[in-house]
């Protein structure tokens, strides 16, 4: 193995990337620095659920300007719409891009809101919520598997958690039970696709302010940040791109968390 980094680590490779819609997000880091690394770009987006939250849409053409802004000789972006509600999206997606081989796949996607406490949820909450965090990450691992070609080098599958495992999250019994059964079904799935010569690790990206983020609030969180301030997109997704290099071949079934020393106490 040569002690030399690659500076373009994932070139020639293809990565699919799940969640990318505006550019506070983690998903448009990721997909920035899988760009920076030499790698082609598909990015997934369903724009109508960022309407629905209060930090809104961002503009689409500046989140493709951004990440084309990285992408290097030869590279291409891609982009598609998909609803992942609809149990037939994961399969559209990759039929969308038969033509292209993915070399790696990063499930970024998330549904929030429609929540609450353990009193306050139903079956409709508890039903979306599994459909798109945890039903949609399986299918699209499945769909990814499938297309994959293991002779072509390690495949990669990157599952996004939220550290449910390591402390309450009040009033988000759906999101944080869905966030959940993916991280408890990584170690099974690496096992598996192993068999493909594909790692599968999940990420924790801790707090991050992707655009909710209050005065008030981050002064109540102040104290809980060792180092005096709140994630940034680019610390998950720096992470994220390295797990997708060669340099983490041997990286497979972890949980990851990526939080700065949260003080979750």
């Amino acid at each position: 193995m040569p002690f030399k980094r690659e500076t373009l680590p994932l070139q020639n490779k293809t990565v699919l990337i799940t969640g990318v819609s505006r550019r506070k997000g983690i998903g448009y880091a990721i997909a920035r620095q899988c760009a920076a690394y030499g790698a082609s770009i598909v990015i997934q987006h369903y724009r109508i659920h960022d309407k629905e939250q209060d930090w809104g849409a961002d503009s689409l053409e500046a989140v493709l300007g951004g990440i084309k802004e990285q992408l290097t000789e030869g590279a291409t972006l891609t982009e598609f719409s998909a609803n992942f509600e609809e149990a037939s999206a994961p399969a559209q997606l990759f039929e969308n891009i038969e033509h292209v081989h993915v070399d790696a796949l990063v499930c970024n996607h998330a549904m929030s809101g429609s929540d609450g406490s353990l009193m306050a949820i139903n079956s409709e909450s508890l039903s979306r919520h599994y459909v798109v965090n945890t039903q949609s990450s399986l299918l699209l691992a499945q769909h990814f598997t499938k297309q994959f070609k293991p002779e072509t080098g390690r495949g990669k599958v990157i599952f996004m958690t939220s550290g449910q495992e390591l402390g309450p999250l009040r009033g988000e019994i759906a999101y944080g039970s869905a966030k959940g059964a993916i991280a408890g079904i990584t170690e099974t799935i690496a096992d598996e696709l192993a068999d493909y010569n594909i790692t599968v690790n999940t990420v924790n990206p801790g707090p991050v302010d992707t655009g909710y983020m209050t005065d008030e609030l981050w002064q109540a969180l102040k104290p809980k940040f060792p180092f005096g301030r709140m994630g940034e997109n680019d610390d998950p997704a720096r992470l994220i791109a390295w797990l997708l290099t060669d340099e983490a071949n041997w990286i497979t079934g972890q949980i990851i968390n990526s939080e700065g020393g949260f003080r979750r106490g």
